[in-house]
């Protein structure tokens, strides 16, 4: 097998989520339908369930693929199935929440698809670089979704709060990312933690301080936790059991 197919057999779960929530999001526009059809939740329910499936595909085999960034263990196919799981239960409970509330926008399962790729990537997240793209991938998702029901003003608010704040934590990990690279010259946990060892440097505990403080924001770890109210009164039922998944992800992806 070569390299970039044993890559690709270590990340099928992820595989199916990206190329689902493509195809989920051609077919809802060349339909031309909207979301009373429920095809579309449907189908991301049944996308979900394949990508829990593949959580099962030779189990025994652990690896570290994508040039060390990414790790495929049991431990992360076991986060995993409880993210997958989570997200399945939440499409589900959202069908009768949209028809009650009227809300007909097939955009809703694509986005809870993103989101849930963005939360299997920050599950094996093996580098800072890997860390970021899963954790901003999932957050853009919440973004738009917190802000779902567009006719109700607690919704959009709480979507602007929820972005506004995310983007500064955003910031704040990237600085953070960006001065462990410096003054360790490499963004894989197991160096960052090899640096760590040995008397790290000044600036390395600043990145260090940074780094947390930003995903202290995402977890909404007190004292980061001022907009965790505002945004689970404001966004639709559905979507606060969605966000509750987040702090799970985010510690297994610092472990």
């Amino acid at each position: 097998m070569t390299p970039i197919a044993f890559a690709f057999a270590h990340s099928l779960p992820e595989l199916t989520l990206a190329i689902g929530a493509l195809v989920l999001l051609m077919l809802g526009v060349f339909r031309g339908g909207d979301g009373r059809d429920w095809i579309i939740s449907e189908c991301a329910i049944v996308a979900l369930g394949i990508a829990f499936g593949l959580l099962f595909f030779d189990l025994r085999s652990s690896a570290v693929v994508w040039d060390g960034a990414f790790i495929d263990d049991l431990f992360a196919r076991f986060m995993k199935g409880l993210v997958l799981i989570g997200a399945i239960v939440s499409l589900v409970l959202s069908l009768d929440f949209m028809r009650r509330e009227k809300i007909d926008l097939f955009e809703f399962p694509v986005l809870v698809v993103i989101a849930t790729l963005g939360m299997l990537m920050l599950v094996s997240a093996r580098s800072l670089i890997s860390l970021y793209l899963g954790l901003e991938l999932m957050s853009l998702a919440l973004y738009v979704i917190a802000a779902f029901h567009r006719d109700n003003v607690r919704a959009s608010e709480a979507g602007l709060k929820y972005f506004a704040l995310g983007a500064l934590s955003s910031g704040m990990l990237l600085y953070g990312a960006s001065l462990i690279y410096g003054f360790t010259g490499t963004v894989n946990f197991d160096g960052i933690a090899e640096a760590l060892k040995n008397r790290p440097s000044v600036g390395l505990v600043f990145g260090i301080v940074f780094l947390l403080a930003g995903l202290s924001f995402k977890m909404s770890v007190v004292p980061f936790h001022m907009w965790t109210p505002d945004v689970y009164e404001g966004a639709p039922t559905p979507v606060t059991d969605r966000k509750s998944t987040r702090l799970n992800s985010s510690h297994v992806a610092l472990s």
